[in-house]
Parts: C-alpha cells; sequence; structure tokens
C-alpha cells in the first residue's frame, strides 16, 4: 500500500477551499476500450484549449499504467506515486508539455496505484489543494475499462465525453461503461466523439449505433460532439512522440480538434465552489466511498 495515510475522510474533505476562485471546467475522456485513441484525442484536445489561450492541465489517470509521458516523449522524475507517498507535492510533480499544458504525470507499472483506497483518494484531495497554479481546465485521461478507478473519475467529473470508433467492441464496451453509470451512479449525459473515421457520415452512423442501443435499454442523453478523420499525421506524430497539434497544426486531424476545442468552449461553465479542483477530488472521494460501500453491502 502507498504511505500516505489520511487521519479522517472528513477531515480531509473538510480542507478549507483554494484561493483559485475562478471555475474549472473538469472533463473526462473515457471510452471503455483500449485503442480507440482516446489518450491521442486527450492529448491534442488539451493542447487545442492551451492554443485558444486557455491554462490547461492534464491528468493521466490511468493510475497504473500511465502512457501520456510517453506518447509526448516526457521524463518525469516524480508522478503521483511519490506525492501519495509524501515524497514531493503535487507542484514537484508537474511537467510542462506542448503549448504550455500542466500534466499531472501517473506511475507506471504500479498495481498499487490502480487500486487506490477511499484514504488515499482523500491524499489526491490535499495534493490538489496545493496546486498553485489558476488553470481553466482540468481534463482527465482515463484508464480503459470499467475499472472503479475510471467509474471514479468520470462520475466526479462535469463532462464526460466517450471516445468510440467504427468498431463493434468499440460500441460494446462503450455502452457497458454507460450502463453502470447510468444504473449505478444515476449519470444521464455523455458526450460522443467520434474518432478516427473515414467520413464524417461514417462518425455519424458510429455515433447512431450506439445511440440505439442506448434508446432502448438506458435512460441517458447522448451528445453528438463530431468526428476525427483517421489521418496518417497522426500516426507519425505518436512515432516521433509529439503532439500532432505541434507537429502538423494544420492537418486534418488537427484541424479535426481544433473544431472540437471550440465547442469544448462552449460547455456551460460549472458555478463555484463546484468548478474547484478541490471540489472534484472531493467528489472522487465520494465516489469511491460509494463504490465501496456498495461492494460491501452485495
Amino acid at each position: 500500500m502507498l504511505a500516505y495515510n489520511a487521519t479522517g475522510l472528513n477531515q480531509a474533505v473538510g480542507i478549507k477551499r483554494m484561493t483559485n476562485v475562478r471555475p474549472v471546467k473538469v472533463i473526462s475522456v473515457t471510452g471503455g476500450k483500449g485503442g480507440v485513441g482516446k489518450t491521442s484525442v486527450t492529448v491534442n484536445l488539451a493542447v487545442a484549449l492551451a492554443e485558444q489561450g486557455h491554462s490547461v492541465m492534464l491528468m493521466d489517470a490511468d493510475l497504473g499504467l500511465a502512457n501520456i509521458d510517453v506518447m509526448l516523449g516526457l521524463k518525469p522524475h516524480k508522478n503521483l506515486s511519490h506525492v501519495l507517498s509524501g515524497e514531493a507535492e503535487i507542484n514537484d510533480i508537474l511537467v510542462e508539455g506542448p503549448g504550455g499544458i500542466h500534466i499531472v504525470p501517473a506511475s507506471s507499472g504500479t498495481q498499487a496505484m490502480s487500486q487506490l483506497s477511499p484514504a488515499e483518494h482523500a491524499g489526491l484531495i490535499q495534493a490538489f489543494s496545493q496546486i498553485g497554479q489558476q488553470i481553466d481546465y482540468l481534463i482527465i485521461d482515463t484508464a480503459a475499462g470499467i475499472s472503479d478507478t475510471v467509474v471514479s473519475f468520470t462520475q466526479a467529473s462535469q463532462d464526460i465525453l466517450f471516445v468510440v470508433c467504427d468498431e463493434p467492441t468499440s460500441i460494446t464496451d462503450a455502452y457497458a461503461l454507460m450502463k453502470v453509470l447510468n444504473k449505478d451512479y444515476r449519470l444521464n449525459r455523455f458526450r460522443v466523439l467520434a474518432n478516427q473515421v473515414r467520413s464524417p457520415a461514417e462518425g455519424r452512423e458510429v455515433f447512431q449505433r450506439l445511440a440505439r442501443v442506448c434508446e432502448r435499454f438506458l435512460d441517458v442523453t447522448l451528445d453528438y460532439v463530431g468526428s476525427v478523420p483517421f489521418d496518417e499525421h497522426l500516426r507519425k506524430a505518436i512515432k516521433k512522440q509529439r503532439a500532432v497539434m505541434e507537429l502538423f497544426p494544420r492537418s486534418p486531424v488537427s484541424m479535426a480538434l481544433r473544431q472540437l476545442a471550440k465547442k469544448v468552449e462552449t460547455w456551460p461553465l460549472p458555478v463555484a465552489p463546484g468548478g474547484h479542483i478541490e471540489f472534484f477530488m472531493e467528489r472522487l472521494v465520494q465516489a469511491s466511498l460509494a463504490s465501496g460501500m456498495t461492494e460491501s453491502v452485495t
């Protein structure tokens, strides 16, 4: 287990509010299935928002199998595991990425980081309350699958963006995660991005297939936010460990992600204190605690 030992969940949740009073938009990017290009979308969306003048923080929430630093060719000396063990503070581990985005690196190959307890999530509250930067967007790159960690981060965010592609398993896995979030946690609004599609029409068809299943079995509202085309420029950027927005700013994929960022700007901002990072982390602890209570009952 990690070394952090919370003296009490209520004490951690009761930490004084951050001095940053500007609302922070918290967006979780998820998909249920790995291999749909979720992390590429997350990274480049963050860069696109920064390009439009926003201060953006990107959190790698695949806590045990982090890969944002690898994708961008970064070599952080410390990560969230060091924060939770008391070896570093959150400001010590922040890494500057392309476009000036702030990256919160997680750990890779550390099983304990993928199985945080509510007390350890409370440690994240305390850690995030120390962030000094004034930020507009906190974007969360979740892990693949339907783990408790994925559910906690998505449940705690203000907007949930599902990335899907034209594969049956992508539709099936996205639906499975939506079902858990809807049936068990009463979340009923999700935004959907079709990725790696050959045409806008194909992207719309991918969305319609998911929407038809959801309409039959779930009480949810899906908001289609558009599509990102299949583009060899993205593969070239990944090989060079660079953001495609930075390396090929006029490529079709970069143009599509720039349009997505413009749509994100129109999404309603939270009303303070709901937009505080610390509030996000409080909700994360509450989500984790609720999940643990459900498991104990079952």
